[in-house]
């Protein structure tokens, strides 16, 4: 394990106040959202829409790292470049996410486990061949009556520490994803208390496993009421509960926290992020920062719709949601600037 390398590579990751872009979606998740606006579910479409993303001149100002799945990474331009060194020579990292999906955690009804460990160790390293510096993994949670339960939740956090150990010995820096989901009517103070108990079991088994903490970075969700819950409470209060939750048990050692969106709006995650950059920015021992998908790419697809001619539009909504989370990285974010 190069711990240089991999404290180089998280830094940078986080740098300049940039975020992460998540464009690792699976092809099924890619054709449900294809098919609701018409457009072809075929590698070619998928390739095509990929290509206008990571060809969006100017997207590198805000975003330090892009996240592919193995379909995308092996993907080239039309003229024959590499999605990979697109990525690279545009200054951005490239990433990729390796797990096999979430799938039902036997004995534990309406709970998942999250696979992809059995021969990990060797896509690892064939992903650090075709250019990749870091990784991604996913553990689902679903909040509800009894549940998270204990065994769900301790198979999940040792899946994630074995993926975890096995990134850091191939070089390649873990993001480490454990998302407590957003549906159901459950209160804000109900999610901050299962966040903060998957947290603390997360960080004990990445601990077991000893894994460097310096080289890797935390992508959780933020502490809010479920999306069918009557209160929703305010943006400042999100950010308040969010961070009072994250250092009760996310250890000063992690350099950064990048937030998913889990299905709030593109608007709403922007302001959420924001008002924890204004208040606790400078205060705290970690990075606040993004790794979003749909909240930066949704309005760039509506656009494109599969429509050549629409792609500078669609490049354009892009890079106006880039920047609105880099605005709020900085703690500078307003309604205003999705109006420009």
């Amino acid at each position: 394990m190069n711990i240089k390398q991999l404290q180089d590579t998280a830094q940078m990751l986080v740098a300049d106040d940039k975020g992460i872009l998540a464009m690792d979606e699976s092809n099924p998740s890619c054709n449900k959202r294809f098919a609701k606006l018409g457009i072809p579910q075929t590698e070619e479409a998928r390739r095509a829409y990929r290509e206008m993303i990571i060809t969006t001149t100017g997207l590198s100002d805000s975003i330090s790292g892009v996240i592919l799945c193995d379909e995308t990474i092996r993907q080239h331009k039309k003229d024959g470049t590499s999605f990979v060194d697109v990525i690279t020579a545009a200054g951005m990292i490239p990433g990729i996410k390796v797990d096999a999906g979430a799938k039902e955690l036997a004995g534990h009804p309406k709970e998942k486990i999250t696979e992809g460990l059995d021969g990990l160790r060797e896509r690892l390293a064939e992903y650090a061949q075709l250019g990749a510096k870091f990784v991604k993994w996913r553990a689902v949670l679903i909040l509800g009556h009894g549940l998270p339960s204990s065994g769900c939740l301790e198979a999940n956090s040792q899946a994630l520490a074995r993926y975890a150990a096995l990134c850091q010995e191939a070089g390649l820096v873990p993001i480490v994803e454990p998302e407590v989901l957003m549906d159901g009517e459950h209160t804000m103070e109900r999610c901050f208390q299962v966040t903060e108990k998957v947290l603390h079991a997360v960080f004990a088994a990445l601990y077991t496993q000893r894994v460097l903490l310096e080289g890797m970075i935390l992508k959780p969700n933020m502490v809010v009421p479920g999306l069918s819950c009557p209160k929703q409470e305010t943006v400042d209060e999100v950010a308040a509960a969010t961070i009072k939750c994250f250092l009760r048990r996310v250890p000063a050692a992690v350099p950064a926290i990048a937030f998913l969106s889990g299905g709030q709006s593109g608007e709403l995650a922007s302001a959420r992020l924001n008002a924890m950059n204004v208040r606790f920015r400078g205060q705290l021992p970690w990075a606040l920062t993004f790794s979003y998908g749909r909240a930066i790419q949704m309005p760039a697809l509506e656009i494109w719709h599969g429509d050549e001619t629409q792609i500078a539009k669609a490049q354009d909504a892009l890079l106006k949601r880039a920047a609105c989370n880099r605005a709020a990285r900085r703690g500078e974010y307003t309604a205003a600037l999705e109006r420009l």
